[in-house]
């Protein structure tokens, strides 16, 4: 998706962000009851669903329409995938929820509801909440369901252009993590006409080193999204376009996953050298993030948090305009279960 900032929602859902964030409601209550798969009459899915190039990158496997605005989407999780990778008590990646959000959103918007491939998904938001204890990583793959439900739905020209989508992820029945979007879907034409002369595809490599990768809870130096700067708790955000899952296709901007990523790192680095594992957070898009100009990312801890939990919020400035806040909460030191 795109953003105006789920690289599509970026700010584009195809890649993920967007401008003029609608507020964002909080998700319901979920059930907690094992919910069935997909069976014989599952619908397969392809590459071009799920808006990626590389099938290690593409989790949904197989949808199935449950009523109106309902489907549920089978998906599966890698043990090994090289930027998802569990963490370091073998949990699984808590971005994967989200990154399973986007590509499921757009699955369904594509297969479920008709929007043709080719419209661009302009993501303005999203939330989500993982459940740890039911995210152990193992030697193999997991199976997920994913649940998804559609409202808010508004038509344009005789297609989808703006809804919410309600998403539940199961593991063997038990809620695995959840999490919402707003999304919009716009034609070629009108994208063209959204984006003016910044619709070709664009180009950047890193021109400062990174922070130390175990600052920011990553072993390699080139999933680092943050140099530093002289000012403490900020940072310049590092993007790289031959990067192999953040950007699998052309992209006029920067992905909102990558933005949402770059929040990560930086309320890591906010709180390091003590652990920071995510649990939930949000994100809302005020503009597309551009390659060509400096993207300035600062972080603050957040006072008054529940018990045992911290919560760090993070934002994006470019040519001194906002380009999305956000907030992380995890456990605090001893506060986990």
């Amino acid at each position: 998706m795109t953003t105006a900032a789920f690289s599509d929602i970026s700010t584009d859902l195809s890649e993920a962000g967007s401008v003029g964030a609608p507020t964002a409601t909080a998700a319901p209550a979920l059930a907690t009851a094992a919910k069935p798969t997909a069976g014989p009459e599952a619908n397969p899915v392809t590459m071009e669903l799920v808006h990626r190039t590389n099938e290690r990158d593409a989790f949904p496997t197989a949808w199935t329409h449950i009523d109106e605005n309902r489907f549920l989407v089978n998906a599966r999780w890698p043990h090994d995938h090289p930027f998802f990778a569990p963490a370091q008590d073998r949990r699984h990646d808590p971005l994967l929820i989200v990154e399973t959000m986007r590509q499921t959103t757009m699955l369904i918007t594509h297969a479920g509801l008709g929007v043709p491939v080719g419209h661009h998904f302009l993501l303005s938001a999203l939330g989500f909440t993982g459940h740890p204890e039911h995210m152990a990583a193992g030697d193999a793959p997991i199976d997920i369901d994913v649940e998804v439900t559609c409202s808010d739905v508004h038509h344009r020209a005789g297609h989808v252009a703006r809804m919410r989508s309600d998403l539940v992820l199961r593991r063997a029945g038990q809620v695995i993590g959840s999490g919402w979007g707003l999304i919009n879907c716009t034609s070629p034409q009108v994208y063209r006409r959204l984006r003016g002369s910044r619709t070709g595809a664009g180009s950047c490599k890193p021109h400062a080193p990174s922070l130390p990768p175990h600052q920011v809870g990553r072993t390699d130096t080139a999933d680092v999204l943050l140099s530093p700067s002289p000012q403490q708790n900020v940072w310049r955000l590092r993007v790289d376009t031959d990067h192999g899952t953040l950007f699998q296709r052309p992209n006029d901007h920067i992905p909102g996953m990558l933005l949402l990523e770059a929040a990560r790192q930086a309320a890591r680095a906010v709180v390091a050298p003590e652990p920071f594992a995510p649990l939930s957070g949000d994100i809302a898009f005020s503009r597309y993030a551009e390659f060509g100009s400096p993207c300035w990312i600062q972080a603050h801890e957040l006072p008054g948090a529940e018990p045992g939990k911290r919560t760090v919020q993070v934002t994006g400035h470019q040519d001194d305009r906002l380009v999305f806040r956000s907030t992380v909460t995890a456990d605090a030191p001893g506060g986990g279960a």
